[in-house]
């Protein structure tokens, strides 16, 4: 993080207090008065949205291109996108787990954001290929996709609990009744498949431009987790269509996918196991081209 431009890491820096602030409210609102706390969710999360796209602004205009190429854009993006999912959702929804578990969901990839903040690199011409803005938005929105899905199957296996132990009172106008947090469930699910598919699928389109074997490509780092997680989000629907998957387990096979799909995102990176970058080119390495 500290490797940012300074305007960027202040940016950054005051996004992350921002969100750090509403996942202090979400807690609150499960011990308090929910509705009191409830209202500041939404200017707090707003706030913090509009302040991450102005750091994708900057970046855009010191690259003179979509900043979607590097890994700590993409996160923001992610955030961002998540973000207004909660804030479109929570006109609708207004129980309080569901706002408390979406905030700390945020809060969390805000803080991962911050494990692979780097300056902005200039982006490998590919970038600007219909195939590589294909699989970059069709990734991040399946990203989103899968974590909205998990956060309703975390909050759907603690009403379950609550449910189990006779805490009816610890659910009862908390969270959404359990039929509407599959439902949410669900189409996470479906959602985030379609979307991987289509990322995939225009990430084989990217391998003829790369020069990359198939072989090459499924065994990287960060490609392997993503197809082990299309797989299961397959197996799910299969299931869930013929009627033979039960809701507590799907919920726990919607949070491994939520595990591979963030290694898949983050891990792989950290760890140094792929090779999945478009950046680090310099402008005269692109012109050279």
């Amino acid at each position: 993080m500290f490797e940012l431009p300074i305007p960027e890491m202040v940016i950054f820096i005051v996004v992350v207090a921002i969100y750090l602030a509403a996942a202090i409210v979400g807690i609150l609102q499960l011990f308090t008065d929910g509705e009191k706390c409830r209202r500041f969710l939404l200017p707090l999360v707003s706030l913090a949205v509009v302040l991450e796209s102005v750091i994708l602004i900057l970046r855009a205009v010191e690259l003179k291109a979509v900043p979607l190429t590097g890994l700590f854009e993409s996160m923001i993006v992610l955030t961002i996108v998540f973000g207004l999912v909660f804030l479109f959702l929570s006109i609708a929804i207004e129980q309080v787990w569901f706002g408390s578990v979406m905030v700390w969901v945020i809060f969390g990839m805000i803080l991962m954001a911050g494990l692979v903040a780097r300056p902005a690199s200039e982006p490998h011409k590919i970038a600007a290929t219909p195939w590589a803005i294909a699989h970059g938005i069709a990734m991040i929105l399946g990203g989103v996709s899968i974590t909205f899905a998990a956060a309703n199957a975390i909050i759907y296996l603690l009403g379950k609990r609550r449910l189990k132990q006779k805490k009816v009172m610890q659910v009862f106008g908390r969270i959404p009744n359990i039929e509407k947090l599959e439902r949410m469930t669900v189409f996470g699910i479906r959602a985030g498949f379609v979307l991987i598919t289509i990322g995939l699928i225009s990430g084989v389109g990217l391998i003829s431009l790369l020069g990359t074997g198939v072989t090459a490509w499924i065994a990287d780092g960060k490609v392997t987790p993503i197809v082990g997680a299309w797989v299961l989000l397959a197996v799910m629907l299969i299931f869930n269509r013929q009627l033979l998957l039960k809701g507590r387990v799907r919920a726990y096979i919607t949070i491994v996918v939520f595990v591979l799909i963030l290694f898949a995102i983050l891990g792989a990176a950290l760890l140094g196991t792929t090779q999945h970058d478009f950046t680090g080119f310099s402008a005269v390495e692109l012109g050279q081209q």
